[in-house]
């Protein structure tokens, strides 16, 4: 005589096992946004190396490292820790936490601090340069601590991060103002490659304003700034130019967006370093009658 094993599915009284069908984080198929709430991959404009963006309340989204480390190894101060999709600059009191990209970014100047971290930044400095070498990758220009007189008039004529002045409050853009591009899907499903500046729609005006965060705030002391001022254009091209939008996707609402908005709240004290005290120069046409008169010349 021989016991009958029980059955996988049952439980040894015979009564079905109640099994759980894993499912995985995806986006709809015929939803708008294509963007998810936590941990939407990117790459550091900066470096080239896989970050993820994650939601931090009401602020801006937050850079954080696509690995989880050791909390010994991390200092206290550069801890956090995603809890339902949300990211909390501290730690869970597990032995586990998050890490800011800025902090071991190769691009940036290592931090005094945070000496723990350095065999990191070793490493993600070695994968910028396979990336640049294999051509995947191009790092942004590099903006000089203390130009010369000779270059630093065409060092400070196009800001490479410029503050721009929309819907009465002052962001620091990505890249410069021609050069914003949109954040919408194109049906081949790849980023839209237009920018927000086109010749059919109005412009903004650089002006020279106090160096302040927004109105109602002390200035620094003696400084002014080259500020990108949208507030006299239209509600709706405000509106278009927050949403990171070109002309084409402004008026299809339906359209997807394939990355975050990348605006960041302007802060004079942290952002000194993109302040600049003149005007960006315009473009010079040339002279038609300069080009003509060249021409005929033997």
């Amino acid at each position: 005589m021989r016991s009958t094993p029980p059955s996988a599915t049952r439980h040894w009284d015979g009564s079905p096992i109640a099994q759980r069908v894993r499912r995985s984080l995806q986006v709809t198929p015929g939803g708008v946004s294509r963007l998810l709430r936590c941990g939407q991959s990117d790459r550091c404009r900066e470096c080239g190396n896989r970050i993820e963006w994650y939601h931090r309340g009401t602020q801006r989204a937050v850079r954080l490292h696509p690995r989880e480390l050791p909390a010994a190894r991390v200092p206290a101060a550069c801890r956090w820790h995603v809890s339902s999709g949300v990211a909390y600059p501290a730690g869970d009191g597990s032995s586990w936490c998050r890490l800011p990209h800025a902090v071991v970014c190769p691009a940036r100047k290592a931090p005094a601090a945070p000496t723990e971290l350095a065999g990191l930044r070793r490493a993600l400095a070695v994968n910028t340069r396979r990336l640049i070498d294999a051509g995947t990758f191009t790092p942004p220009p590099a903006v000089p601590d203390g130009p010369t007189p000779q270059e630093g008039a065409s060092a400070l004529c196009r800001p490479a991060r410029p503050i721009v002045q929309l819907l009465y409050v002052r962001y620091l853009a990505a890249r410069p103002v021609d050069e914003i591009q949109c954040v919408a899907r194109t049906r081949r499903r790849h980023r839209c490659t237009s920018t927000l500046l086109s010749p059919g729609a109005p412009a903004g005006v650089w002006r020279l304003v106090p160096a302040t965060e927004t109105s109602g705030q002390l200035a620094l002391p003696t400084a002014v700034m080259a500020v990108y001022d949208l507030s006299n254009v239209p509600y709706s091209e405000q509106l278009r130019w927050r949403a990171l939008r070109c002309l084409q996707h402004a008026a299809i609402p339906t359209a997807a967006d394939l990355a975050v908005a990348d605006w960041e709240p302007f802060d004079p004290l942290r952002h000194h370093e993109h302040i600049h005290n003149r005007l960006p120069a315009p473009t010079r046409r040339p002279d038609p009658a300069a080009r003509t008169h060249q021409a005929v010349r033997p």
